[in-house]
Order: structure tokens, then sequence, then C-alpha cells
């Protein structure tokens, strides 16, 4: 639902990274506004694929398993688009869990800047 709100308003999403950003956190980092995705220059992202529990009966195991497959698919797809990655990228560096210091997000597509102080934010926004 945050997602889809953060694509659905016609506002700029402007997302920072201040520690951790990981798992969702990572995800909603970079779906931000592209020139607005931020990180804190000791923050650490980590990328890995969705996980959870399996329970029930079989066929709700093979319902379950289906639906992780899905939302796997779904979160590789979208995060490739965000970042400029591929899609091969993203599955192979997803597999596990990933971490990138805020340098390495930079470089990878997650953020746009790395940012010691809120006030360097200030001074690239245009005048009016």
């Amino acid at each position: 639902a945050i997602f889809d709100t953060m694509q659905w308003i016609s506002n700029d999403v402007a997302t920072v990274a201040m520690g951790l950003a990981a798992s969702m956190g990572q995800f909603l980092l970079s779906a931000g506004t592209p020139g607005k995705r931020y990180a804190l220059p000791h923050s650490r992202i980590m990328m890995h694929q969705p996980s959870g529990g399996l329970g029930g009966t079989a066929s709700d195991i093979r319902i379950q398993a289906e639906q992780s497959l899905h939302i796997k698919k779904t979160m590789a797809e979208l995060i490739a688009e965000h970042t400029g990655q591929t899609l091969a990228q993203i599955e192979a560096d997803s597999d596990r869990d990933r971490w990138f210091t805020a340098e390495e997000a930079l470089e990878y597509g997650f953020i746009d800047h790395v940012y010691e102080r809120a006030a360097q934010i200030k001074s690239e926004a245009p005048n009016k």
C-alpha cells in the first residue's frame, strides 16, 4: 500500500536512509522520486528476496509458495526499474542478504545522493 501510494500521488516523494534501510526499507527507499533519494554517509542498505514462514496443509503451503514466488518476481522487476539494474542482476544479488554502504547504494542505483546534512539538500533546490 505504501509503494502504490508513493506512485499514485502527484507529489514528489523524497526518501532518506538514516542508519538502516533493510528489506522493505530498501524497496521503498529506491522507489522515491528520482533525484530525491538520499542516504546519510554511514547508512547501510540491505536487499534480499522476500521471506516468510509457511504452514498449514499441503494445499495451503503450495498456495503460499506460489504467492511468495509471485511477490519475489514482482519486487525484483520493480527494483530493477528503480535502480537501472537488469532483472538478472537483481535476482542474483537478492538471492541472499546483500549489504551496501551508502556509496555502494549510490553506485547501484538505490539512491541519488549521499549527504551529511539536510542543508545540502536545500542548497540544490531551484530558486523560485
